[in-house]
């Protein structure tokens, strides 16, 4: 990850105008939200065991988790400090906008009137402490997403709110998201016109494998993937898209080298199966080109830039990449790490903002 300050050898990302399409804010504990909350939910978390739904796929001794240096001096999570922010990405990456993802747990509440105040609690949070502090932010709106019907009206509540540009999905849920249940969540988001980003974790009580659980982080980070592939593909074939046409769906920290020999294999199986699914009527790929974006780190491609080149052009759009830094985890060191080498100019500056602004019409 770049420190404070720091320039490739010629300056041209870091001088360049940067979108930032994921970068986290982290609640650095349940009191923190107390403002936010009525005096029966700051009693009732005083006095039970019940203390929140902190964010559970990050662990905090895991050094994907936390870049050196991103953790406060004064304590608290890496994530939770506005001034490291500002210093390590908004000033030191030329940031023209940069987008908060929370991921504050609520999916794991299983008392329903707590899951949908904390995440209220949660999104008065974000507003107070970092949109209102921080002209160059935007963010995400975390919704009560196992109650669809509740999760719409935290969105309509919010979304005529400049500062939310998104609707924030973990991408382990307790279904998948093509099912019909999950229609009033899109319906709010297409009436506000955000974008609903589906972002790497969650912690919905289902193990995030179809076999059970596994026995090791790893396991379930490196497979993330998969739930990324199964999510997609639910929405195309219970035809989300055909229903909200103007639906915009990102995909956060999810990888995109999987994406091509996908797409190879669902467009290749629904030519043979499509009867069952009569109301997608244009191939697979063609949905996911027009409707889905991948935000690009980690990326997880090849390490030689020829053959990642390669994977990217079978892409076949150069819309579908927008750039992020997934800050405070740790992906790179140095800005020449951040974007695969030898790409175009105007492939780079699709990708560091163009993309981006277009997708989330900022």
């Amino acid at each position: 990850m770049v420190e404070s300050g720091a320039r490739t050898g010629d300056g041209s990302l870091t001088e360049r105008s940067v979108i930032d399409c994921d970068v986290h804010c982290v609640v650095p504990r349940v009191e923190a939200l107390f403002p936010y909350l009525s005096d029966h939910w700051r009693e009732y978390i005083s006095q039970s065991g019940f203390k929140g739904a902190p964010d559970t796929s990050y662990p905090p001794k895991m050094p994907t988790t936390a870049r050196p240096g991103s953790r406060p001096l004064e304590g608290g999570p890496a994530g939770s400090s506005l001034t490291l922010l500002r210093e390590q990405i908004l000033d030191a990456w030329n940031v023209e906008r940069a987008i908060l993802n929370c991921d504050y747990a609520v999916e794991s509440i299983h008392n329903p009137d707590a899951d949908v105040v904390m995440a209220r609690a949660v999104n008065d949070w974000i507003v107070a402490e970092w949109l209102n502090q921080e002209p160059r932010l935007r963010a995400s709106i975390v919704v009560p997403s196992k109650q669809p019907d509740m999760a719409a009206r935290e969105i309509d509540r919010l979304g005529e709110h400049p500062g939310f540009v998104q609707v924030f999905l973990p991408v382990r849920s307790a279904m998948p998201y093509g099912k019909r249940q999950y229609h009033p969540i899109y319906e709010a988001a297409v009436r506000h016109d955000l974008v609903v980003g589906l972002h790497f974790g969650g912690a919905p009580g289902n193990p995030p494998t179809s076999s059970g659980w596994p026995s090791y982080y790893i396991e379930e980070y490196s497979g993330m993937a998969q739930e990324f592939q199964y999510q997609v593909m639910s929405m195309v074939v219970e035809g989300v898209f055909d229903r909200f046409p103007t639906l915009r769906v990102a995909l956060i920290e999810s990888g995109f080298s999987w994406l091509p020999p996908f797409c190879w294999r669902f467009d290749k199986e629904w030519k043979g199966l499509r009867r069952e699914i009569p109301w997608t009527r244009r191939l697979p790929s063609a949905y996911i080109r027009e409707h889905l974006r991948i935000a690009l780190q980690p990326i997880d491609g090849p390490p030689d830039p020829g053959r990642l080149l390669r994977l990217i052009d079978q892409l076949d759009s150069d819309e579908m990449l927008m750039f992020s830094t997934d800050y405070p985890h740790w992906h790179f060191d140095t800005p020449e790490e951040a974007l695969p080498a030898g790409l175009s100019d105007s492939l780079a500056k699709k990708i560091m903002s163009g993309n981006a602004r277009a997708f989330y019409r900022l």
